[in-house]
């Protein structure tokens, strides 16, 4: 065994590692926490797992879960670049998936969870009326079944990955002007998650 094929591996084994318990997670806050704080809003918004009833919030739970993910599978994907596409393709959906899924968490769900919250606790804070809140919080779960495939799709790609002999094939090097582009775009994935936790 090649040393990239055990270090791809071993990235492999870190994004299911990392992606199971994320997956079950995801599914228990969306079946069971989110069918609760989302069932009869306005009211039901008090049931928000945020605040200082809630010793752990859950970000302190996803937030590793989710940046081991992202390591896994960026690490899976570079170190197994020159993979045939029939075997990258595999590589690709944690790394993206994740990423992707990070990115509509900022952009969709935190503004909501502020905006949902804050409406909950009556704080002077709240911006949305009863009837804004509703649709907020009908939107959320229609939102958290995409990260809930998101997820599914990231923890069955490299398991899928594992289960594959390791190709025989190289692909040809990239040549200068994509590997540039790859390296512009590992670039923006690192600043975005510098961004990310500064933002926490």
């Amino acid at each position: 065994m090649g040393s990239r094929q055990k270090v791809t591996r071993a990235f492999l084994w870190l994004a299911v590692l990392a992606g199971g318990p994320l997956l079950g997670a995801k599914l228990f806050d969306l079946v069971v926490l989110a069918s609760a704080w989302s069932a009869d809003p306005p009211a039901s918004l008090a049931m928000m797992p945020y605040g200082e009833d809630w010793l752990v919030d859950t970000g302190v739970f996803f937030i590793p879960l989710s940046a081991a993910m992202l390591v896994a599978g960026f690490g899976a994907l570079v170190s197994g670049w020159r993979t045939p596409w029939r075997y990258r393709w595999l590589l690709c959906l944690p790394s993206i998936g994740i990423l992707l899924l990070l990115v509509l968490t900022v952009v969709a769900f935190w503004p909501m969870n502020a905006a949902l919250y804050y409406h909950g606790v009556h704080s002077p804070k709240d911006s949305i009326s009863d009837a804004e809140s509703i649709a907020m919080a009908h939107r959320w779960v229609l939102l958290d079944w995409v990260r809930v495939a998101g997820a599914t799709a990231a923890f069955v790609a490299p398991l899928r990955a594992l289960t594959l002999p390791w190709p025989a094939q190289e692909a040809p090097k990239d040549p200068p002007a994509v590997r540039i582009v790859l390296a512009l775009a590992l670039l923006g994935v690192a600043a975005f998650v510098v961004w990310f936790v500064q933002n926490l």
